[in-house]
């Protein structure tokens, strides 16, 4: 399965950015595809809407890991055992299991000009409101914002999970030791932790470049393009009426792709290291 439904497709992806084709096949059923080579990939070099899409990806990627040590600090807090912790717990866990399309219209009514809670909130305290989505500076960083709620919450049941298995004996050693706060987190719970982070961080490097439901809800790539990611410029090249230029479309992909790898496999590699040094 595992072949089937991700090494082939990765492949046909890789070969299929070396064609020119419009998605379509002739009467007999044969592929109409013609072979370009990298000339996809060349002319992505000069794309500015491509340019601009690899930049707000960066952006999302930076702003994203922050769902790593929020989510941590969060699941920390609700790992005590204090009176109405599982009605703390049930609103944090809320964010996880509403659908991205819900948070995007969410946020959107947030954002919104002139009945917008942020907007309101923002003429009351300077007397003018900036409509979010509507300017080209600050519409990524809001829908980062809106992303990164769920994601949070993602990332805390994860950490919950691993808080649940961290060995007490040591926890008890340590505070016997002296150690607490801070060098208790860093030097016992932490390195236990290890196999959560990594979870943690996949997830959310592959969310942060993915970004492609809550883009298309919120904004559809605008205003002027300015809040397109890699994901959705392949959907409006390849299957939208922009273009159906599937073989452009899968050269976007693949280089969506060599960029998730370049960070997942280095964090793989740090994780290798620090286990071969223990």
């Amino acid at each position: 399965m595992f072949i089937v439904y991700v090494i082939w497709p990765i492949g046909e992806s890789l070969m299929l950015s070396l064609y020119d084709w419009d998605g379509l096949y002739n009467r007999e059923g044969e592929f109409t595809g013609r072979f370009i080579g990298l000339d996809n990939f060349r002319e992505l070099a000069t794309d500015q809407a491509f340019l601009v899409s690899l930049y707000n990806n960066v952006i999302w990627l930076g702003m994203y890991m922050l769902a790593v040590p929020a989510g941590l600090l969060v699941a920390i807090f609700l790992n005590q055992n204090v009176r109405g912790i599982r009605l703390y717990k049930s609103l944090f866990f809320f964010p996880f299991v509403i659908s991205q399309v819900v948070v995007g219209l969410i946020f959107s009514w947030f954002y919104a000009p002139n009945f917008g809670l942020l907007y309101l909130i923002l003429e009351w305290f300077t007397g003018s409101g900036v409509a979010i989505l509507a300017e080209e500076r600050y519409v990524t960083y809001g829908i980062i914002v809106a992303g990164l709620w769920p994601q949070i919450a993602y990332v805390m049941i994860l950490y919950l999970t691993g808080l649940n298995n961290v060995a007490p004996d040591q926890v008890e050693a340590a505070r016997l030791d002296g150690a607490k706060g801070w060098r208790m987190l860093w030097y016992v719970i932490l390195p236990q932790l290890r196999p959560a982070t990594f979870i943690a961080v996949v997830v959310t490097v592959i969310g942060a470049l993915r970004s492609f439901d809550l883009v298309s809800i919120m904004t559809a790539g605008g205003p002027f393009g300015s809040s397109r990611v890699l994901s959705y410029y392949m959907y409006e090249q390849a299957l939208s009426e922009y273009g159906y230029r599937m073989g452009y479309g899968a050269a976007i992909a693949v280089v969506l792709f060599a960029i998730m790898m370049i960070f997942i496999s280095g964090f793989i590699w740090k994780m290798w290291r620090d286990e071969t040094e223990r």
